[in-house]
């Protein structure tokens, strides 16, 4: 029977007593979410399949219903275990925001902050505001993966990462906006090149160079193609493509393409031999950088510090 303290607040529902004692099970069962069998999974922890799924049979008895549809060809979440997934992310997520607070309380700042961001944010940013927060904070430990827009988001509403900063999210379902700051795209070319000598330059004069551009999944990408069909009527024609500004920066330095990157993946004291200049907005669309959490989550200690000292830093740039 669930029972109240005096202020009001209850003691724990049921579902949370079965969280702390099936943790194991969450594991097993997370397991089998990735692998798609159950002797995939097996195989995976180096268990036998039917010991797996005697577990799992027992955690749904307890549990009351169950969590896997079993398919020919291996088992997917049905829609209670789709809640029962939400929960267990969502207790995770409580349990580590907790023990960051108990460190706190000791005076020791522990804890573990994981990112999803756009390649832009690898080179120069991050790396100089993780070491400076870890300078003050060494307990504290960090993840940081290279994610483009939609898996940032889906990482976020799926508790894979605390903290995502992105251009351009797609959908904006599970994404808190914790500040914005716009990013025009700059065009980085050779020293000598022709349109090194302008302040800014004009779209329809860059593409008349031979260019290297990003994959059609990044906000570069998309911005550039729009205004290329909005301004000019024309589809963009790289001869070169990737997944990577570093690659496609480096490239120019090799052979006279143009690249195209926002400015604060970029640091032209690294790159003597290259410049960097704003494309027009008149023909481009500023980009926007988002700093952001899934909805109506609570941040561990650790990471909410650290996503308020990111956008500090944001804001410093932007002014």
């Amino acid at each position: 029977m669930l029972c109240f303290h005096k202020t009001g607040a209850f003691k724990a529902p049921l579902i949370q007593a079965i969280t702390m004692r099936h943790l194991k099970d969450f594991d097993f069962i997370e397991g089998v979410i990735q692998a798609g069998s159950i002797r995939k999974a097996a195989e995976d922890m180096n268990i036998t399949a039917s010991a797996l799924n005697r577990r799992i049979n027992r955690f749904e008895k307890e549990f009351g219903g169950e969590i896997f549809e079993r398919l020919p060809r291996g088992v997917r979440l049905n829609p209670a275990g789709e809640l029962l997934l939400q929960h267990i992310r969502t207790q995770r997520s409580d349990f580590a925001r907790l023990k960051s607070q108990v460190s706190d309380l000791s005076g020791v700042r522990r804890g573990h902050v994981s990112i999803a961001c756009s390649q832009a944010l690898l080179p120069y940013f991050l790396p100089q505001e993780i070491a400076r927060y870890r300078y003050q904070h060494p307990g504290v430990t960090f993840s940081v993966n290279g994610r483009d827009r939609v898996a940032a988001e889906r990482e976020l509403s799926e508790f894979a990462c605390d903290i995502a900063l992105v251009f351009e999210p797609r959908t904006m379902v599970d994404f808190e906006v914790v500040f914005s700051i716009a990013q025009p795209i700059y065009a980085v070319m050779q020293a000598n090149h022709p349109l090194a000598r302008e302040t800014t330059v004009r779209l329809r004069d860059v593409l008349q160079y031979p260019h290297i551009t990003p994959s059609e999944d990044f906000a570069v990408r998309i911005l550039l193609e729009t205004a290329a069909r909005k301004t000019l009527s024309i589809e963009l024609n790289p001869l070169v493509e990737s997944d990577s500004f570093d690659f496609m920066c480096r490239y120019s330095e090799s052979e006279d393409l143009i690249s195209f990157q926002f400015p604060i993946g970029l640091d032209m004291s690294r790159t003597p031999h290259l410049v960097a200049r704003p494309l027009s907005e008149q023909d481009v669309a500023t980009g926007n950088l988002l700093l952001g959490q899934k909805r109506g989550r609570t941040l561990p200690v650790s990471s909410a510090r650290f996503i308020r000292d990111l956008a500090g830093s944001l804001q410093n740039l932007e002014a």
